[in-house]
């Protein structure tokens, strides 16, 4: 019976089939020596593609494309409005003339506006003064000063009219008497029922008061 083990000469074994595979196996799955292998790290010779000019090396990485239509802030697109318009909005309004201290309004802003709109109903020669004195009125003497508007003209005998600010204040209490050649002896409310006064409600009031007693236009 023959030795299961193959010699070829005494002493010798043969080489397994496995040791016989082994380098062609390993030379099929080695890199080829024929092309240099790519890698990742930058070389003294090669310039590391991210970093170089895309003009001198093609291989480099290009910049994203701009975006044609910039985009508006997230604020601003939520809101439809541009950063200008936005500060415009801000933008505090002036103050109201009817803000203005008590007799600066009175002097700046009242009396021009109400000697016009007497003119305009064809007084000619109305005198107007601002005042802090005693009321002129029968009963009241005791009373405290208070600031007045008081307006005259010699038309048609002598006309005379007060309006009083109690309060030094135009939203505050007001009164109002008139007389022709004598002392006045009522003392009226004036402009009681209205919310808020303006420098045109005070000019209108005023006149229409006026014109109840038949001191302008025609009467």
């Amino acid at each position: 019976m023959a030795d299961p083990t193959n010699h070829n000469q005494a002493g010798e074994i043969a080489p397994s089939t496995v040791d016989k595979q082994a380098p062609s196996v390993a030379e099929e799955h080695a890199p080829s020596t024929d092309s240099p292998e790519a890698t990742d790290l930058p070389t003294a010779n090669t310039p590391d593609p991210k970093a170089a000019n895309p003009e001198d090396n093609p291989n480099a990485a290009k910049p994203a494309a701009a975006s044609p239509k910039r985009e508006k802030p997230a604020a601003a697109a939520a809101t439809g409005e541009t950063a200008p318009a936005a500060k415009a909005a801000k933008k505090e309004k002036a103050p109201a003339v009817e803000d203005k201290p008590f007799v600066e309004f009175i002097e700046q802003d009242y009396l021009p506006a109400l000697q016009k709109a007497i003119a305009q109903q064809g007084v000619k020669d109305l005198q107007v003064s601002f005042a802090k004195q005693k009321l002129p009125i029968t009963g009241f003497e005791s009373a405290e000063e208070c600031w007045q508007i008081i307006g005259s003209w010699k038309e048609t005998g002598l006309r005379q009219f007060n309006l009083y600010f109690p309060e030094e204040n135009i939203q505050g209490k007001k009164g109002f008497s008139c007389n022709e050649g004598k002392k006045p002896s009522t003392l009226e409310s004036f402009l009681i029922d209205e919310r808020k006064i303006t420098l045109d409600l005070l000019v209108y009031g005023l006149v229409q008061r006026l014109g109840g007693q038949k001191w302008l236009g025609i009467n």
